[in-house]
């Protein structure tokens, strides 16, 4: 699909020219967005793949850091452009349980089973997210609070408010992700409110600008020179941590009550490049775009499947960086696409995308909706939605 194609309410090429009133509606997705998912996920794989190479490389450091800077951002923007404000319905609180709560469940078992198996000792605890697990929790909560913000008068700048000032908390912590919540919630609220304004259409986003594309690759290789120039600072006041969202100030050194301004350069910071990376992005479709359907699976999956290289010591003293680097980059891209594939999908169906009917007093609410299989909201925006065939002219008939 082009650029011009991805407009608001322009119909797909194979649309019919004619039809009757209240014929079937034909559903498009926009491959801007699939793109943006698939994108994201790879960053979460990269980021979490990268990891032990950070201790012993300045230039792994620098990428890991630059990756964190904005990845969980991105997603939580594009989860809130597909949430919807008003009260939900029977059916969208069931998919809460069913898309959020029960995988959860589900998965922390299976982490409370692979260290018991492997570490021999395990501490089941379903308030405290096992490693990546933070963000389902995180959704749940986003998709709660969402039509309370939305009644608010400036959501935005109370989200920021909200954001800045957990950190400040010190009994606001990692327990059911609480923190991280908190700390990303501006920028779930952002999404919304792009959407909810419908931003995207009417500066037309979507359509690629070479300005813009420039502006993007020069604000990420500046982003990147600092990274890794000024790495030794970076690790000297722990930034990764401040860019986890996931500790109160006082608890990563800041002590300072001026420490919520650093929270809130590093939100700047995160929206610079997410505008970059959405900037940068491919608009078509490519053979990768129909695998940003199923980012849940990678994102469930992947942390399986990194285990063991991440606890097997053999990318602690990897050296030559130059070579274990790249290798570490590919690997990553590979396990993203290799997660989101038919095969996997058909066999981890069932603990990814779960529909227990006997848990629901009406049994019809675990039914199988379409595809939900990313991790990115409840609805399709504009772009997005179903495209009702053209009335017929009557003047063509009889």
């Amino acid at each position: 699909m082009t650029d011009s194609a991805s407009a608001a309410g322009a119909a797909s090429p194979g649309s019919p020219t004619t039809g009757s009133i209240g014929a079937p509606r034909a559903k498009r997705r926009v491959p801007f967005w699939d793109n943006a998912r698939f994108a994201c996920i790879v960053l979460v794989v990269l980021g979490h793949a990268v990891q032990r190479l950070t201790y012993d490389s300045d230039i792994a450091l620098g990428l890991y850091l630059l990756v964190y800077a904005f990845h969980m951002p991105a997603f939580a923007i594009i989860s809130g452009y597909f949430s919807k404000s008003d009260s939900p319905s029977r059916r969208q609180m069931a998919r809460v349980v069913t898309d959020i709560l029960v995988p959860y469940v589900i998965f922390e078992a299976l982490w409370t089973l692979t260290k018991f198996l492997v570490e021999g000792q395990a501490n089941p605890n379903l308030t405290q997210p096992s490693w990546t697990l933070w963000f389902l929790l995180a959704l749940g909560t986003f998709r709660l609070v969402l039509p309370y913000l939305a009644l608010l008068r400036w959501p935005l700048l109370w989200t920021v408010v909200i954001s800045i000032g957990a950190g400040y908390l010190p009994n606001i912590d990692s327990t059911l992700s609480l923190s991280r919540t908190l700390g990303l919630l501006p920028f779930f609220a952002l999404g919304w409110w792009l959407n909810e304004h419908d931003i995207v259409a009417r500066f037309d986003l979507l359509r690629r600008r070479w300005w813009s594309v420039a502006a993007s690759v020069l604000a990420f290789a500046v982003a990147g020179f600092i990274a890794w120039f000024f790495v030794d600072g970076w690790r000297e006041m722990d930034l990764r941590a401040w860019l986890f969202y996931d500790e109160n100030y006082s608890s990563i050194g800041g002590t300072e009550w001026w420490a919520g301004g650093v929270r809130l350069a590093l939100m700047a910071v995160a929206l610079v490049l997410c505008a970059a990376f959405f900037a940068v992005l491919p608009r078509g479709r490519h053979f990768w775009t129909h695998f940003g359907q199923y980012t849940m699976y990678v994102y469930l999956l992947h942390s399986f499947v990194l285990y063991p290289f991440r606890e097997n010591g053999l990318l602690r003293n990897a050296e030559p960086t130059w070579l274990w680097l790249p290798i570490v980059i590919v690997a990553s891209v590979l396990i993203a696409l290799g997660l989101a594939t038919k095969p996997v999908r058909r066999v981890f169906r069932p603990l990814v995308e779960p529909r227990p009917a006997w848990l629901f007093a009406d049994p019809t609410l675990a039914g199988r909706e379409g595809r939900r299989s990313d991790p990115t909201g409840s609805r399709r925006p504009r772009e997005e939605e179903r495209i009702r065939a053209p009335r017929p002219d009557p003047r063509q008939n009889g």
